[in-house]
């Protein structure tokens, strides 16, 4: 069986979705697998240093509606682009990266010519709000052959919210590489060229929005300065928050404790999970948006460090909470205002012992449960199981069936 992944955020496009897709279908047969995913700066550079067969197409939207004209003519646009690629893999199933642009599109042409598709879903979407964005939810859900939701929490609200059956649904947690993601020693040297130190460092990472709580953070600095006086929140990321939080922070006289990094690449992300002091992912729902699942969180573990995030959305199942027959690996705490917060901070850091206890414990949590060679053979016997299924009768999507050219 051949399959043909749509996705508009893929390397080196920044986002965790786009890691995952990345770090899964990669480990599948070269024979199986084509991607068609969204244009970037540096995409050309990319695809050069790989031999999974990649495709490039211009997936980004001024939004994703469909009630204006304009979204309507760009999402049959995207279409017709798709098309010529379908035929030409003639794929059991396309795999959509996130509902729209992606599942749509799959959805129109499950709609004109029977190719059937799955989609994943990763939690904050469903929050997303417009009469037009509810309709295309119903009917990319409706018509999937498969939803495939990032947590047990996206799951339930799919059933709940969106009544789509269980028999349809299916769980695949992002993961971690546990070969780069490894713990490494306090090195000074280091923490020098990040700028670090003599400083406790609390770390956030990913982009720069709402939902994320950066912001509930540097709220809750004062109240940690007080306990940790050396303190310093490096916020690794950028995105449309980045001017908002460098004002919120020197409105609270904060500045010198405050280190807003940017973009980073990888090696440098490595070097500041291993060498910060905790990790923390403030997330909270704003308007309806929320956090997924929280990749970050399992590669702070798996550089070996205690992590505290948000009562909100998806992230309490990337971490132990010790209740268990495992150790506790991090913290859950409420995020919408900085009291609970800045307390929960200052307790972790107040008590090192048990601070390098949980880094410990996050390390083999995040190993064990989480490396990306396990999750593409549990995503592979997913797709496979599928096939077996339901997939048995090829659909009429090209001019010969897609399983004698498939095999």
């Amino acid at each position: 069986m051949r399959y043909l992944l749509l996705a508009r955020v893929f390397p080196p496009r920044t986002g965790g979705s786009g890691r995952w897709f990345w770090e899964v279908y990669r480990r599948l047969p070269r024979e199986m697998v084509c991607v068609l995913a969204g244009d970037s700066p540096g995409a050309a550079e990319f695809d050069a240093g790989h031999d999974v067969r990649v495709e490039r197409l211009e997936m980004d939207f001024p939004d994703f509606g469909m009630l204006r004209p304009s979204g309507l003519m760009r999402y049959l646009k995207l279409t017709q682009e798709v098309v010529p690629h379908v035929r030409r893999e003639r794929p059991a199933m396309i795999h959509c990266g996130c509902t729209w642009p992606e599942g749509v599109v799959a959805w129109l042409l499950n709609t004109l010519i029977g190719t059937p598709y799955l989609v994943y879903v990763h939690g904050e979407e469903l929050g997303y709000s417009g009469r037009d964005l509810a309709f295309l939810r119903r009917r990319v859900f409706g018509n999937a052959a498969m939803v495939v939701a990032n947590s047990r929490n996206t799951q339930r609200l799919l059933h709940d919210d969106w009544n789509v059956p269980q028999a349809k649904l299916r769980l695949l947690h992002p993961g971690v590489d546990i070969e780069r993601f490894v713990p490494a020693e306090r090195c000074e040297r280091t923490r020098e060229r990040l700028g670090w130190t003599g400083r406790t460092v609390v770390m956030t990472a990913g982009r720069l929005q709402k939902r994320k709580g950066q912001d509930m953070l540097i709220r809750a600095l004062p109240r940690i300065r007080a306990a940790v006086p050396d303190v310093l929140y490096a916020i690794v990321g950028d995105g449309g928050e980045r001017a908002s939080l460098a004002e919120l922070a020197a409105s609270l006289g904060l500045a010198d404790c405050v280190q807003l990094r940017g973009e980073t690449s990888d090696d440098e992300l490595i070097r500041c999970y291993q060498q910060c002091d905790v990790f923390a992912l403030p997330n909270r729902t704003v308007s309806g948006d929320f956090e997924g699942f929280g990749m970050v969180l399992l590669e702070a573990q798996a550089c070996g460090k205690a992590v505290l995030a948000g009562d909100s959305g998806g992230t309490a199942e990337t971490m132990s909470r010790g209740d268990g027959d495992f150790p506790r690996t991090g913290e859950i705490v409420n995020c919408d205002e900085p009291g609970p917060l800045a307390e929960r901070i200052v307790a972790m850091l107040s008590d090192r012992e048990r601070l390098a206890e949980m880094g410990r414990a996050g390390r083999e949590w995040a190993a064990t449960r989480f490396g990306w060679d396990a999750l593409s053979r549990q995503a592979l016997d997913m797709f496979r199981g599928h096939d077996v299924r339901a997939n048995r009768t090829a659909p009429e999507c090209c001019d010969t069936p897609a399983e004698q050219v498939c095999g």
